[in-house]
C-alpha cells in the first residue's frame, strides 16, 4: 500500500510558479488520474492500489520540465523521450520508489532496450515497460491524452493508430490494455 503523500506538494516542490507548463502538466496528469481511478473500480478483482494510482498518475510526467519540449512549454536539455526517466530520478529522490518506477516505466507503452538502442537514447540498462498493474494502469490511461491537443480525448482505435509508428508490439501491448481494463 503506498504511503500517503500530496502530489501537489510534490509538483508545486518542482514546478513552484503557476505558468503555462504547470497548469498544462495539471490538466494532464489529472485526466490520467481520473481515467486511471475509473479503470479500478471498474475492475475491483483486480485489486489496484487506488492511492498509487492517484499519486502515480499525478506524478508520472513530473521530469518533463528538463526536457527540450517548447510545443508544450518545455525549455530543459533533455530529450523529451527522456522525461520518464528524469522524473523517476526525481521521485527516487523523494523516496518514493514506486512512483519513480510509474515515471520512467510509461513511455509509449513502454520501451525495449532494442528500441532505446535504436534510439540512441542514453538510458542505463533496465526494466522502461510497465511491470506491475499499476504501472500498466497509468500507462494505459495515459495513453488517451495528448499534452500537445489537452482538450481532446482519444478513443480506444485512435490511441491504437497513434501508437502505430512505434511498431506493431506497443499497439498489442495497447489493445491487450484495452480488453483487460475496459
Amino acid at each position: 500500500m503506498m504511503k500517503n503523500i500530496d502530489p501537489m506538494a510534490v509538483i508545486r516542490k518542482y514546478y513552484p510558479e503557476d505558468n503555462a507548463l504547470r497548469r498544462l502538466l495539471l490538466h494532464h496528469s489529472r485526466q490520467v488520474a481520473d481515467r486511471a481511478l475509473i479503470v479500478a473500480a471498474r475492475h475491483p478483482e483486480l485489486g489496484l492500489d487506488e492511492s498509487l494510482l492517484q499519486t502515480g498518475a499525478m506524478l508520472h510526467d513530473i521530469g518533463v520540465f528538463l526536457t527540450d519540449a517548447p510545443g508544450i512549454h518545455c525549455h530543459g536539455t533533455e530529450p523529451y523521450l527522456l522525461h520518464g526517466y528524469l522524473g523517476a530520478q526525481l521521485m527516487r529522490a523523494e523516496g518514493l520508489e514506486a512512483v519513480a518506477r510509474i515515471c520512467e516505466r510509461h513511455t509509449g507503452t513502454g520501451l525495449t532496450m532494442e528500441r532505446i538502442r535504436e534510439r540512441g537514447l542514453t538510458l542505463p540498462e533496465g526494466i522502461y515497460a510497465p511491470v506491475t498493474l499499476e504501472e500498466q494502469v497509468v500507462c494505459y490511461a495515459d495513453k488517451f491524452y495528448s499534452k500537445s491537443h489537452p482538450e481532446r480525448e482519444r478513443t480506444i482505435e485512435q490511441t491504437a493508430q497513434s501508437l502505430q509508428k512505434f511498431g506493431s508490439e506497443g499497439v498489442q501491448r495497447f489493445l491487450a490494455w484495452a480488453e483487460r481494463f475496459e
